[in-house]
This record gives C-alpha cells, structure tokens and sequence, in this order.
C-alpha cells in the first residue's frame, strides 16, 4: 500500500471515529434561516448572490454548510471522505426540506466531475488532512468555472505545532521546526471529545499537516487563483484560563480563510510535484 492510500485509509478510519463521537465538525446545523445561513458562511460578505449558482462544498461533510448553501438555493453537492459525515449532511438536507447531492472520495480526486462543473468551491477546515495542497488546488482549478471562487480555510502554520498546555505563565512555547508538510500525529496522537453529557472521549488523531503559507499562496497562483481577501479568525473568551484552547485562541488567531478567483487567462507556469 503506497503512503497516500495508507492516509486516506487511516484518515478515513479516524474521521467515520470522530463523526460517530460527535466531534463539532460533524454536528448538524438545524437552526438555520436564511440570514444565519449567510452569515455563517460569510461573515465577510464575499460570497454575493448564490440562488441558482452551483456549488461544491470539498471535503465539507457534516450537515453545516451544504445545509447553508441549499437554504440560500444554490444546487449543492458536498463531497467528503467520510460515510457518517455525509450522513449527517443528508439528516440536514430532509430537516430543512431541502436537496443536496453528496458524494464520497478524496479531494485530491474529483475526477468524478467534469470540467468547470462548478461556480463555487467552498473548502471549509480539512485541506490540513492531506500532505501536499497541490493536487487539492489543481483538482479545484479543473472543476471550477473560470472567474469562479474558491474559499479555503486551514490552520495557522506559525501556531499549529503550538500545545496550548505549554503555557509557562507568561506564553506559549514556540518550540518545533516550522517545516511544510510536517505531519503532527507524534506531537498530538489525541483529540479529546466531549460527549453529550461533557464527558471526554480519547481518540486517535487522523493524521495532519502544516501547510506553509508560501506553500499555499504559491500553490493557488500557480493555478491561476487571484486572492481577494483573507481573514484571521480569533475567538475565545475574554476571561478565558490560560493555558486553555479559550485562551489560546484569544492570543492568536489558529484558522486562516483565503477567498479566491479562478482566473486562468493570467495563469504563470504550474507548480512543479517536486
């Protein structure tokens, strides 16, 4: 088995765990109208008019946003690695009366669609769960129709190797080798999943990457992506205790979200696989 099935095998195996565990990610929005619904995908107010527009949510399972985007009347397919999360997406779609089509697969192949099959790709938290985001943009760039947009999210590179249980009192320890394509298995072999009487439930990490940001900003411009706007999100509580993920995602900002727009008329040569 080469080393990508080995990670689609074990991402699989680690994502159908977490989604019966109830992990955030994988638990259905139900309380949607349409203004949360745009609100939730766009607090920024990037996306503009979706009705009728076709959108792909990659890798996207777990009844969030392909629900969002139906109850805004865009003709949806969300595409997910996952059996249990794209339940969850079908669960959404029957409580909100609304059609989606979800399809099973890995994002770094779409070969399943055709060309320019979509105005929208939509890439919320996941791209940090392969090892190389290159054929994830090369697929997205094929599937997308040109002056489409792409919206990606993943981890903030300079903290991500960061344990928010290192706090010493002052900070947090920057302690790790700031290397692209780092898997963090042996630096965090756990999530901790709290049920739903609060109760943690230990389970094995899927594996993860760091993806730098020039490895992410060459990467989408070598594909013709023009980034027209780029986010930093910021939470946790004002009180938080340090040395908690509240707090830590109070003093830095974990999630980076670029929104994109597939240009292939000034496309620069394609980026190298080396």
């Amino acid at each position: 088995m080469s080393d990508a099935e080995d990670t689609i095998r074990y991402n699989k195996e680690r994502w159908e765990e977490l989604a019966r565990a109830n992990v955030a990610y994988s638990q259905p929005f139900l309380d949607l109208d349409a203004g949360g619904a745009l609100r939730m995908l766009d607090p920024d107010g990037m996306i503009g008019e979706v009705k009728g527009k076709r959108v792909l949510c990659l890798a996207s399972g777990g009844g969030q946003q392909s629900a969002a985007f139906a109850l805004l009347g865009a003709e949806v397919t969300v595409f997910d690695l996952s059996e249990t999360q794209l339940e969850r997406d079908r669960i959404a779609a029957a409580h909100y009366g609304v059609s989606i089509q979800a399809e099973q697969g890995d994002m770094r192949d779409l070969s399943r669609f055709e060309p320019a099959s979509f105005d929208l790709v939509y890439h919320a938290y996941s791209i940090n769960f392969v090892p190389d985001v290159r054929p994830v943009h090369r697929e997205v760039a094929r599937v997308l129709q040109p002056g489409g947009l792409y919206r990606m999210e993943w981890f903030n590179p300079f903290v991500q190797t960061v344990d928010e249980a290192s706090w010493n009192g002052e900070g947090y320890l920057l302690k790790h080798a700031y290397v692209n394509g780092r898997r963090l298995t042996e630096l965090f072999p756990h999530w901790d999943v709290a049920d739903e009487q609060g109760v943690n439930q230990r389970i094995a990490s899927p594996h993860e990457y760091v993806h730098a940001l020039s490895a992410v900003v060459n990467s989408l411009a070598a594909c013709g992506f023009v980034i027209f706007h780029a986010r930093e999100d910021v939470g946790g509580e004002e009180q938080a205790e340090p040395g908690s993920w509240a707090h830590f995602v109070r003093v830095t900002a974990p999630y980076l979200t670029f929104w994109t727009r597939y240009r292939p008329d000034i496309l620069i040569p394609q980026v190298s696989d080396r």
